[in-house]
């Protein structure tokens, strides 16, 4: 589980936008640019490179 406060300053690196934490699939969203980014041992993996692209 992510911290909160981590939470709150965390950005989309392609777009800037919002990210929406997903506790059960342990991702953090980024529904303007359709990524998901994995989140490994509570360590968000923020490369673009790395996203997965998802079909909303």
């Amino acid at each position: 589980m992510l911290d909160g406060e981590l939470l709150q300053i965390l950005a989309c690196p392609q777009c800037k936008g919002d990210l929406e934490y997903r506790e059960k699939e342990d991702k953090l969203i980024c529904h303007k640019c359709k990524l998901a980014y994995k989140i490994v041992d509570d360590i968000p993996v923020m490369l673009i490179d790395e996203a997965e692209v998802i079909d909303e």
